[in-house]
Order: structure tokens, then sequence, then C-alpha cells
């Protein structure tokens, strides 16, 4: 795989002066944007889950076991879609993580126009229903993924996860207001 380093913050430009007597906080530890390519072809799928597991602990991102798991999982179905779907006019892919205070966003990219969606539950079927899965592990995780074109023609599949749990607070005896 080809690691292209660490690239600049995905925190937002501009967002107010700082007073004199207050110091604006710089990015945390962890915070910034990796990127790397790997060839389309099975032994990568494995590569690039290892790859972003290993970056998020070397760079002490604070994931619980539950977001972890469910990341790496999202990675491997991008990685394998890419793979399976794209690899005949994309020989190469590119897998983007991006971290930020409260969330961590891994986004794979390759160059075949065709933009999946997630497909409903079939029990008869074997297959497809990595997007589903995706979809799911994010809802769940109150994160955020979408699909988009690239300027070159093909596409970018991303999730965003916020690194905090979501909690849902049931409604206590007085209901809910």
């Amino acid at each position: 795989m080809d690691d292209q380093g660490r690239g600049p913050s995905p925190r937002p430009e501009g967002g107010g002066v700082p007073t004199p007597d207050r110091r604006s906080p710089g990015p945390l530890p962890y915070e910034g944007v990796w990127r790397f390519t790997a060839p389309a072809v099975d032994a990568s799928v494995p590569q690039a889950r290892r790859a972003v597991r290993d970056l998020l602990a070397r760079q002490g991102v604070p994931v619980t076991d539950d977001l972890g798991h469910g990341l790496l999982l999202i990675v491997s179905e991008l990685v394998t879609n890419a793979v399976k779907h794209a690899a005949v006019l994309s020989p190469t892919i590119a897998v983007e993580v991006a971290v930020g205070a409260d969330w961590v966003r891994v986004a794979v990219e390759d160059n075949h126009p065709y933009r999946p969606t997630a497909l409903e539950t079939d029990h008869a079927r074997t297959g497809g229903r990595g997007l589903l899965l995706v979809r799911e592990i994010t809802r769940e995780a109150g994160g955020v993924y979408d699909v988009e074109h690239t300027a070159g023609g093909g596409k970018v599949i991303w999730t965003t996860l916020p690194l905090h749990p979501v909690r849902l607070v049931p409604p206590g005896p007085e209901g809910l207001f």
C-alpha cells in the first residue's frame, strides 16, 4: 500500500478571531487527514483494514471498541465493493481517513462512474448487502454516509461517525416535556 502520509487538518478554515487574552486551541494530537492508495485486488481488503486500525491506534484516536469494530467493517465493505465492482475501470483505489476533535471519516474512492445504492435485505441472496451494512452501522452510530461523483468521473463513498456515542435518553415518567 502506498501511504501518502498526513495531509492538512480536516478542521474548517476561519471561525472567528481569538481574543488577546485567550489562545485559540490547536488541533488535538490525533486530528488530521491520511490517504493511501492500493491496487484493486482482494488482498487490499485486509491490508486497508489493518492500515486504518493501525493508524487509529498510532494516532491515539479515542474510538470505543464498538465504534472501532464498526469502522473497520465499513472499511472492509467499501474496499471490497471497489475491488469487486470497480477494478475493471479503476486498477487503483484510494482510502482516506480524516479525524476531527469529535468525528472520524473514512472514504473509499475509485474511478468507476457507477453510483451504488444500499440494497434492501433479500434473504435469498448471499451477497449484495455491503452498503446496507455501511448504512446501518453509520445510522446506529449517529453518523452520516453518502456517495459522490468525483471531478474525474469516478466516485467516493464516505461515512462520518461521531467519536462519542450518541445517547438516546428515553423520556422520564414526566413525558417528553
